[in-house]
């Protein structure tokens, strides 16, 4: 085999131009790849981080069927406080979360006393709620990075609607799950801008402004968001947590409380998901590429050598020998190419980089920070030589199946 690995070595470095120009397609395939998802990851992660830690949180935890009808706040699907009290306990629980926030969500009346609208609210914890979403703070854009009790943050656009600023005062009013009627008068304590653009109607103000509001006799919770401390474990705590409240059951015998993650609660979700379906048409175009590269060097080298097939063949030569020899000049020329590939996608994210590029998302600056992650290189590198050997297959056939004979014959 060794030897088979020299002649197969010997027979690239005597056509050197070929050679070269075939790992350079190879490679450039390899750098689309390998660039194109570090920098499609990097972007990745900043929207998801956006939306989950400014206003999601990674995940949700609700009364069963709260999610199905959340456009209208029912007030009525909310957690008791025993549901809510051993969701809690289960949060504290499970090794892997740093933080939690219990929030009361309910629609109303809004006015500035000369104007009305409507607005959606939050009534919320304020040291857990910006623990659970770092991000809130830096929506804020005029007054106090916090929530004060007999305080309100309002939504940027009803702030520019109404000519409204900090310090005004407003008054709030909402129906409770009764039906009865009620308001309260509050400070307007900042402006928020919305996490996802213009449009936002959602407003902060602290939970027991809420329960007065509602008139609550007992702390009823619409939601607990929750924050990981290692997103890459979405999936595996949301499961623990899942198991932990599915044995909590009514009388029917049916889960009190649903678990969410933020995926299934953001229409950010199919951003993330159109990324990675273009990094997939990326690697099949890496795939034809590379195939159709290695195949027809492959196919011109066995031309060429017609003679020099006949005579290794006449000499004793086993078929198979000979189509491992120009398989391994195919695995030798996909293991050039993606070690050429990968050392330049590595220079190429390094000046990206050092670039600071820089774009907008939600009214949010972020930096360009690409990283390349090792198994995405792994696994680029793995296809490119899997088709560098499929390319090299029906050649290296071709030759094993030479007639000794002809194949001397042929000048």
């Amino acid at each position: 085999m060794r030897n088979l690995f020299k002649i197969a070595v010997r027979n690239l470095r005597r056509y050197k131009r070929r050679t070269l120009l075939t790992a350079s397609l190879v490679a450039i395939g390899v750098i689309f790849v390998i660039v194109f998802v570090a920098a499609s990851e990097s972007f990745k992660s900043m929207i998801i981080n956006q939306v989950t830690g400014s206003m999601l949180g990674d995940i949700q935890i609700h009364k069963k069927g709260y999610v199905a009808s959340i456009e209208n706040l029912p007030l009525t699907m909310n957690m008791k406080p025993q549901a809510a009290a051993k969701a809690e306990q289960v949060l504290q629980n499970t090794p892997g979360v740093a933080a939690y926030s219990p929030r009361i969500k309910f629609g109303a009346m809004f006015s500035s006393f000369t104007e009305t609208t409507n607005v959606r609210l939050n009534g919320v914890f304020p040291e857990m709620e910006m623990r659970t979403v770092p991000l809130l703070a830096g929506r804020i854009t005029q007054g106090e990075k916090t929530i004060k009790k007999g305080e309100i943050i309002i939504p940027e656009l009803l702030a520019k609607g109404m000519k409204i600023k900090p310090g005004d005062m407003v008054v709030v009013i909402a129906t409770n799950k009764d039906g009865s009627v009620n308001g309260k008068q509050l400070r307007v304590g900042g402006i928020i801008e919305s996490a996802t653009g213009p449009g936002g109607r959602d407003g902060y103000l602290h939970i027991e402004d809420a329960m007065e509001i509602l008139r609550m006799e007992e702390r009823e919770i619409s939601e607990i968001a929750v924050k990981l401390k290692d997103f890459g474990q979405l999936h595996s705590i949301f499961a623990k947590i899942n198991a932990a409240l599915s044995r909590e059951q009514n009388q029917s015998g049916k889960p009190v409380l649903e678990v969410h993650t933020w995926e299934a609660l953001s229409p950010f979700f199919s951003i993330a998901q159109m990324i990675n379906v273009m990094t997939l048409f990326i690697k099949i175009m890496l795939i034809a590429i590379v195939l159709v590269s290695i195949m027809n060097v492959m196919i011109m080298a066995v031309y060429e050598r017609i003679r020099e097939i006949g005579t290794i063949a006449a000499i004793g030569t086993l078929p198979s020998r000979i189509l491992s020899l120009f398989l391994i000049e195919g695995f030798s020329l996909g293991v050039f190419g993606a070690v050429m590939g990968t050392a330049i996608s590595f220079a190429i994210v390094f000046i990206l980089n050092l670039a600071k590029i820089s774009f907008t998302f939600a009214r949010q600056s972020f930096v360009l920070s690409a990283q390349i992650r090792l198994s995405d290189v792994l696994l680029t590198c793995l296809i490119v030589i899997m088709v560098a050997v499929l390319g090299s297959l029906q050649p290296a056939f071709k030759a094993s199946r030479m007639e000794p004979i002809e194949a001397l014959r042929h000048v």
